[in-house]
């Protein structure tokens, strides 16, 4: 549950999910909830912790304490479990091989049929690259290497990244984005920060064994050439946390004056995507691409070139033979996030097609598995959550009266997409074969590249989804001012149409809100209703919400992970105010569900119990040390157990469900509780 920037794109082991969808005219067979009685496992509970000391224990602790991580996995949870489940349906789609099948699946199969065949992946070998990894051994100048980075359909990463999005201040236009890029490591932390000077050195091994397998000539010393130049650009990157800022990442330029300020060959590297005659061009980090440029030109070209084979060989590793797959198992999941086992080849397989054709994946998932009793039944929820977050809205206590009209007019024009898109799209013209694996990768990345560019000069189609409707998460995004809730995402715990209200409202309720809320956190708030990058709050008001975001984001940068770790409240701040407006508009909309009637008391429990029970149970999740301290640098989601008990402290009806007061470890007097939305 994110906010979409341009940047990012950019995925309870218990019961019943939803079924597939009911043939038409038929009735839908009657099932209890998922999870326990009435849609919450009371047995995941550890009442032995008082709500008010920690309550994503009070409501998760014996879930937690037997749960085992899967071995393939880095983390588990909610997420992990729907994703399995919706994998294994995806699985049975793709073996299934109904006769009579359409186009479209018939690709999807051949994709999948050519991952599955191990036994010519290992004939094949490098050949699939060969070519590719001769054009860099051959390149004799930096400009010459440059366009062959330039390439499409490779994997290179090159020491700038391009993106065509609309663009952030005339959003029903798009425009292409430059950026920085050239690190191999998760976040440009893991170079600078001693903490990660172990991992550092693994990389360094990882880099010279893949160079090895490439059969690049002295592996170990371009290691270290490469590990020096990548350290380079890191210091010179921008941090996790001051990409957040759209205003800082909006300036407008053209390729001369790109070339004046950042000397590099920008026109060999654009040509080959089709983009150096473009008049228009955005440069996200402005201040790190100069730094880049020159590290570029002044690093020699051994160097580059070796960069470039590590680098084809690590993004291609998951259509190689085994020995390349393994190499970056070991280093990419078990050294960096303490991944035990490779997933099987089947899981594996889907990864690619999710990323590579997922919409045309997720038409053939929609068509089995999702009822439209779901989505109905959730506008009916978005409905009341609107109502809420308006009621809010015209009240909040800090704004103008002109500033509040303005953010309902946000609200209003805000748009819901539920479920999958109005319009599928063709993959008409992608050619793709049962026998060749990487060239299938390969055909499908140039595919998306060159429907990218040809839409260039037309109108933003704000139907178009970010994230196919198989992906188990939610999305807001800025410059469409629009809501994504995929069809995977409403399933229990999150949303379940036998459970009661109350842990709906708690758990899909709330991930709604914090959606709502996305639009007017530190970063969204600067898009008008329009999805324009624009200045629409007066300065008073500005001080007033940054002094409350501080607070919280104070708040946030006390909660202790790991001895001496600790969440970073700047980098978090969007999801931390998503999430705590979130919760407070799904309270507002449930009690308005209730129509002023009291709600019923289930095995002792308040409706308002129930309610914050339900946002408890939809954050459950456990990740291992190693991707947790990853994510601590590099990820804008506090820890679940942080979200949780960050969230509810700050609630007055949290305090008034569960009987919290002074002494207890969550307590925070009223006078110190952030109020934002």
């Amino acid at each position: 549950m994110f906010q979409i920037r341009p940047v990012l794109l950019l995925s309870c082991l218990l019961g019943m999910v939803i079924g597939a969808a009911p043939a038409p005219g038929s009735e839908e067979v009657a099932r209890p909830p998922a999870y326990g009685a009435w849609g919450f496992d009371l047995l995941g509970q550890d009442r032995s912790v008082r709500p008010g000391d920690d309550f994503f224990r009070h409501g998760n602790g014996a879930w937690f304490d037997r749960t085992a991580i899967p071995p393939d996995r880095s983390w588990t949870g909610v997420d992990v479990v729907l994703v399995q489940l919706v994998e294994g349906r995806l699985r049975a789609i793709l073996e299934g091989g109904e006769p009579g099948a359409d186009e479209l699946a018939r690709k999807l199969r051949a994709v999948y049929g050519s991952f599955m065949d191990e036994r010519r992946v290992e004939a094949l070998g490098l050949a699939p690259t060969a070519a590719y990894l001769a054009e860099i051994r051959d390149a004799r100048s930096h400009e010459e290497l440059a366009e062959v980075i330039g390439r499409p359909g490779t994997f290179n990463i090159g020491p700038f990244r391009v993106d065509i999005y609309p663009d952030d201040k005339a959003p029903d236009r798009y425009a292409v984005y430059l950026g920085q890029s050239g690190l191999g490591l998760p976040d440009r932390d893991y170079y600078l920060l001693p903490g990660f000077a172990g991992k550092k050195e693994a990389y360094r091994a990882y880099v010279a064994e893949m160079l090895a397998l490439a059969g690049w000539p002295s592996p170990g010393e371009a290691s270290a050439g490469i590990l020096a130049f990548e350290t380079a650009i890191a210091e010179a990157s921008w941090s996790a946390v001051e990409r957040r800022d759209s205003e800082r990442a909006y300036n407008p330029t053209s390729l001369a004056e790109l070339e004046a300020v950042a000397p590099f060959p920008w026109r060999a590297w654009l040509r080959p995507g089709g983009l150096e005659g473009r008049p228009r061009f955005i440069a996200r980090e402005n201040t790190a691409l100069p730094r880049i440029a020159a590290l570029y030109a002044a690093t020699p070209l051994d160097t580059l070139r070796a960069w470039q084979v590590f680098h084809q060989v690590d993004g291609a590793a998951p259509y190689l033979p085994r020995a390349f797959v393994e190499a970056q198992f070991r280093f990419r999941s078990q050294e960096l996030d303490g991944v035990g086992a490779l997933p099987d080849r089947w899981r594996r397989a889907i990864t690619a097609l999710n990323g590579h054709m997922g919409e045309a994946l997720g038409r053939l998932y929609v068509e089995r598995h999702f009822p439209e009793s779901a989505r109905r039944q959730v506008e009916g929820m978005v409905s009341d959550l609107k109502v809420a977050l308006r009621e809010r809205l015209e009240h909040i206590p800090w704004m103008s009266p002109t500033t509040r009209a303005k953010a309902v007019d946000k609200l209003d024009r805000l748009s819901m997409k539920i479920g999958y898109p109005k319009a599928w799209r063709d993959y008409g013209a992608l050619a793709v074969r049962p026998d060749a694996l990487l060239d299938n990768i390969s055909a499908a990345m140039i595919f998306e590249q060159q429907r990218s560019v040809r839409r260039l000069d037309e109108p933003v189609d704000r139907d178009e989804w970010t994230a196919p409707p198989q992906t188990v998460n939610a999305f807001y995004d800025s410059n469409q001012n629009a809501m994504t809730l995929p069809a995977a995402e409403l399933q229990p715990p999150y949303f379940d149409p036998a459970a009661d209200p109350a842990v709906n409202y708690g758990g899909v309720g709330a991930i709604i809100g914090h959606e709502f809320i996305h639009g007017f956190d530190d970063d969204g708030r600067r898009f008008d209703g329009g999805g324009v990058l624009a200045s629409w709050w007066g300065e008073a008001e500005v001080r007033a919400f940054k002094e409350r975001a501080a607070e919280l984001g104070r708040q946030y940068g006390r909660f202790e992970i790991f001895p001496g770790a600790f969440v970073n409240g700047d980098l978090t701040m969007g999801e931390n105010i998503a999430d705590l407006g979130g919760l407070l508009v799904a309270h507002d909309a449930y009690r308005r569900s209730l129509g002023g009637r009291p709600a019923a008391v289930l095995d002792g429990l308040t409706g308002d119990q129930r309610f914050f029970l339900g946002f408890a149970q939809a954050w459950r999740g456990k990740t291992r040390e190693d991707a947790q301290r990853r994510l601590l640098v590099s990820d804008p989601h506090a820890p679940e157990a942080s979200r949780v008990n960050g969230s509810v402290r700050n609630v007055d009806a949290w305090y008034e469900a569960f009987g919290v007061r002074p002494g207890d470890k969550l307590y925070l007097p009223p006078d110190k509780r952030v109020r934002i939305w």
